[in-house]
């Protein structure tokens, strides 16, 4: 991939719960029309370091950029504004509401006439919320409720899509569909950060991927570099 435009920057970010350090100054950085994985064993640290991002978890040190700005402090309100866009884990769709409903929820920084237009884009990404797009959020499968949480944040037009998890707790062919579409997004131009477990699947779709363990970075690279490498197959692929 050419050089292109750093769009986020985490400079040696440290984050703390209590008296106990999760994140231990960690940097890393997105290119603009990258995928970059993230990848880690659970309680790496990895969902605190995007909740920094976002916004919802105050960093103890370092700083975060975002489009050449710091955005220490800022909220997640200011965020979506900005593009910097997250899929939570655990989905958090408005489960009363439908999926037009929540798609809608999805744009409401947005002043634009293009709402509608990019519903049905949406639609086009998945066909099967078109197909179900009068029925409640709260009635859908896991795996629909996932496509929904990531239609929702595109319908914020992200210039950084964040996504935490996207995988967990789906059914095997769940998950097939779900990084299929993942790979789709970031083919049609979205600028992407996966955190994922499934450290596999992560780095064959990415362009570059970081590793990492106890609150640190600790390996980093070309993701088929990190997929061919032997520390990460022994300690992450079972092999």
């Amino acid at each position: 991939m050419a050089e292109s435009e750093i769009l986020l920057q985490i400079s040696n970010l440290k984050v703390a719960y209590g008296g106990i350090q999760a994140v231990k100054g960690v940097s890393l950085e997105v290119h603009g029309g990258e995928l970059v994985s993230l990848i880690g064993a659970n309680g790496a640290g990895k969902t605190t370091t995007l909740k920094a991002v976002t916004g919802t978890q105050p960093m103890r040190d370092g700083d975060i950029q975002f489009l050449g700005r710091s955005i220490r402090g800022q909220g997640a309100w200011d965020l979506v504004r900005q593009g910097l866009v997250m899929v939570p884990e655990g989905r958090g769709v408005f489960s009363r509401m439908s999926i037009v409903e929540n798609l809608q929820m999805g744009a409401y920084v947005r002043e634009d006439a293009e709402v509608e237009a990019d519903i049905e884009r949406v639609f086009g990404v998945f066909p099967r919320l078109k197909e179900r797009a009068a029925q409640l959020a709260g009635t859908l499968s896991g795996g629909e409720q996932q496509m929904l949480a990531m239609g929702r944040a595109l319908m914020a037009r992200p210039k950084v899509l964040l996504m935490d998890e996207p995988s967990m707790g789906l059914a095997p062919i769940m998950v097939d569909k779900i990084f299929e579409v993942v790979d789709d997004i970031h083919s049609r131009g979205t600028t992407i950060l996966l955190v994922e477990q499934n450290a596999s699947r992560a780095l064959q779709l990415a362009n570059r991927g970081y590793v990492m363990e106890s609150g640190e970075i600790t390996m980093s690279g070309p993701a088929k570099e990190l997929l061919n490498d032997p520390r990460v197959r022994a300690a992450y692929l079972g092999e």
